[in-house]
């Protein structure tokens, strides 16, 4: 079998990915199997040029005069972005964040299958949230030379987030995501996605204050 080639990608493109992914998701819903680029970047607020720049780098999927089979182009970018290879989670911490994360549809609906979730609080080890088994940050290794876990999602405190990650790196996960606040950087030993939710917030607030400034000016 002829190995496939690996390709490689601006982070731009590669962040917009997850878009195609969610939009094709919600076309595929509504039954609409066929879309022009033009169509395709009405929906998505990104240019028709771009659309066929990005798709391009992978091999384009579009034919001339019909545009792109939604459940194909569907199935391509799944398959781009890991969805079917059944990666496995655990979430590090139970607390409200974890909580949350564990009851959402983030994972099943992007072919991630959480399995568990740690803690150090002994007074909630050996309850189960959401269907989630809660284990004590104790077992963690062993847990994990015992059971395939490819992702850990960190939502435990700051000051336990650089040793936290530290300890899934040197056992062996592949990928964290970390909600910690903490600027996680592990040497390449693990792929690491930290998220800030405060800078999301920021950027709403500049976003706000400019376009008010701007509406401001237009009445003037």
């Amino acid at each position: 079998m002829r190995e496939e080639k690996q390709v490689r990608v601006s982070n731009a493109v590669r962040n917009r990915l997850p878009r195609y992914y969610r939009y094709l998701r919600l076309l595929l819903d509504d039954n609409i199997l066929r879309i022009s680029s033009s169509e395709l970047s009405k929906l998505m607020n990104v240019t028709a040029s771009q659309i066929r720049q990005d798709l391009n780098c992978f091999g384009g999927f579009g034919q001339q005069g019909y545009g792109y089979n939604v459940k194909y182009l569907f199935g391509k970018i799944s398959d781009i972005l890991g969805v079917n290879e059944a990666y496995t989670a655990i979430i590090i911490g139970a607390g409200n964040l974890g909580h949350a994360l564990s009851a959402a549809s983030t994972f099943v609906n992007r072919g991630v299958i959480l399995k568990a979730m740690f803690d150090v609080d002994e007074n909630i080890v050996g309850n189960e949230i959401n269907g989630l088994h809660i284990y004590s940050m104790d077992e963690l290794e062993a847990y994990v030379s015992e059971n395939r876990v490819d992702i850990a999602v960190l939502t435990v405190p700051k000051n336990a987030a650089m040793e936290t990650g530290e300890r899934l790196a040197n056992i062996g996960v592949r990928g964290i995501w970390n909600f910690t606040g903490v600027e996680l950087k592990l040497e390449n030993r693990v792929t690491v996605q930290n998220v800030h939710l405060g800078d999301r917030l920021m950027t709403l607030c500049y976003e706000i204050k400019n376009n008010n400034k701007s509406n401001k000016d237009d009445m003037q």
